[in-house]
């Protein structure tokens, strides 16, 4: 079975290259990026004004080849590409939460942004805390207290 996708829009940002980029969105604190939504797509954005923040889907399009064991940012140890978000994947699919600030037509402008430049946009999902937040009872970050 093949999958394709076609972008949505694409996601402006401050970071050019992967190096001084944060790591993950809640690292991004004050960066800002404009979101440009493929016109067709603008009837979509109906309501997503009523958010404060929202998830981006994204593809990572620098991304080349994956390894089904990484070595995380952060860490001198190998982990299991699923137990990290390591942008080399065999998907290069990767998530961010970011607070919106304005929409303008097809134009979102969005705080908090911790993704490359030019970067395809791919699906936008409200964020709602109420499906969104869960107990946590183990996660690996927490005992190495490392970034994944």
């Amino acid at each position: 079975m093949s999958i394709s996708f076609l972008p949505i829009g694409t996601i402006f940002t401050p970071f050019k290259s992967k190096e001084g980029m944060p790591i993950q969105s809640r690292l991004a604190k004050g960066a800002k990026g404009r979101i440009e939504l493929k016109e067709e797509f603008v009837p979509g954005l109906l309501d997503l004004d009523g958010f404060s923040h929202i998830i981006l889907v994204y593809y990572f399009h620098e991304s080349k080849n994956f390894e089904l064991q990484v070595e995380p940012f952060l860490e001198n140890k190998k982990h299991g590409v699923f137990a990290t978000r390591a942008p080399k994947r065999p998907n290069a699919i990767g998530m961010s939460v970011v607070k919106l600030l304005r929409i303008d037509n097809n134009i979102l402008e969005v705080e908090n942004i911790d993704v490359l430049d030019g970067t395809p946009l791919l699906d936008i999902k409200p964020y709602i805390p109420q499906f969104d937040i869960h107990q946590v009872e183990k996660s690996v970050g927490l005992k190495t207290k490392r970034m994944i």
